[in-house]
């Protein structure tokens, strides 16, 4: 086991209020995601940066001495996140997709980083992750992805476990539902949550393939993401909508699916009929080996 991750006890969830949402922030397509022109950001008075390829903006941490950026690929609009300890500049990237590799080595060449870890918050499927080729690259990077997913990686995470760079880390929380293998990294300060496609902003992952379950999944979030404060930062893996950054107490309020009750929200998952993604069938096979197969 590598030393960026460590073991504690799992974290205990308690079951918070039902809410009330609406349903419609998934069924955006991909093709019409991907002909987005702008640069989503995080915070007023931060200048995006330009890359080759993809687009990023920078975000502010709320949290002293951590380097962050909300990173953008606009095909599957999928956002990455970098964080990194402005002294060691020990660094984890979380999400990363092949599209924009060349992205994301070139700011962190730029910003001096030390990247330790490379996890996926779950094995996607509408796009292929970056983190095997990206290991080719970089010398004694790590990938890690929950124990739960199928998929190989240098480390396979489990409930309360650990990633450490610097003098900060994260925490996992299981929050399966959307697959078996989802989890939310939430800041050692609870400032900040990355809820992959367990809870997006007014929405949630959807559950209808790779071992969806909506009653999983509204458990999921109910005890193991809104026990979280209320000012919590959500930041997902994905948005159709440009949004960017929401709140715990925001989701709590005015998530459309999740201020449901558990059979409204059951009723509610099972009746989306969304086309399946584009590229599920080149994506799922490459990144339950890494993002490897057939680079």
């Amino acid at each position: 086991m590598c030393s960026a991750v460590t073991r504690v006890k799992p974290v205990q969830g308690v079951l918070a209020l039902t809410l009330r949402l609406r349903t419609n922030t998934e069924g955006s397509s991909y093709a019409a995601a991907g002909s987005r022109r702008f640069c989503p950001g995080v915070s007023t008075g931060v200048d995006p940066l330009r890359a080759t390829t993809g687009r990023y903006c920078s975000g502010m941490a709320q949290t002293k001495g951590l380097i962050f950026r909300q990173l953008f690929e606009s095909q599957s609009s999928t956002y990455t996140y970098l964080l990194a300890d402005t002294e060691t500049k020990e660094a984890v990237l979380i999400d990363p997709v092949l599209e924009t590799i060349n992205r994301d080595l070139k700011l962190i060449h730029e910003l001096g980083l030390n990247l330790k870890l490379a996890v996926n918050t779950h094995c996607h499927a509408d796009h292929i992750t970056s983190t095997g080729l990206m290991k080719k690259r970089l010398v004694g990077l790590k990938s890690a992805i929950s124990k739960f997913s199928g998929a190989s990686a240098d480390i396979l995470l489990s409930e309360g476990d650990k990633i450490t760079f610097g003098k900060h880390y994260l925490t996992v929380r299981e929050t399966p539902g959307h697959t078996d293998g989802c989890v939310t990294l939430v800041s050692r300060d609870q400032s900040m949550a990355f809820t992959g496609d367990a809870l997006l902003i007014r929405g949630c992952g959807r559950t209808d393939f790779q071992q969806g379950c909506a009653k999983k999944l509204f458990q999921s979030i109910h005890q193991k993401i809104f026990t979280l404060p209320d000012q919590c930062l959500i930041y997902p893996a994905h948005d159709y909508l440009g949004q960017t950054v929401s709140t715990v107490g925001e989701e709590r309020k005015f998530n459309p699916r999740l201020t449901k009750s558990l059979e409204e929200f059951v009723n509610i998952m099972n009746n989306l009929n969304l086309p399946k993604p584009a590229k599920i069938d080149i994506s799922v096979p490459a990144n339950l080996v890494c993002g490897v197969h057939e680079v």
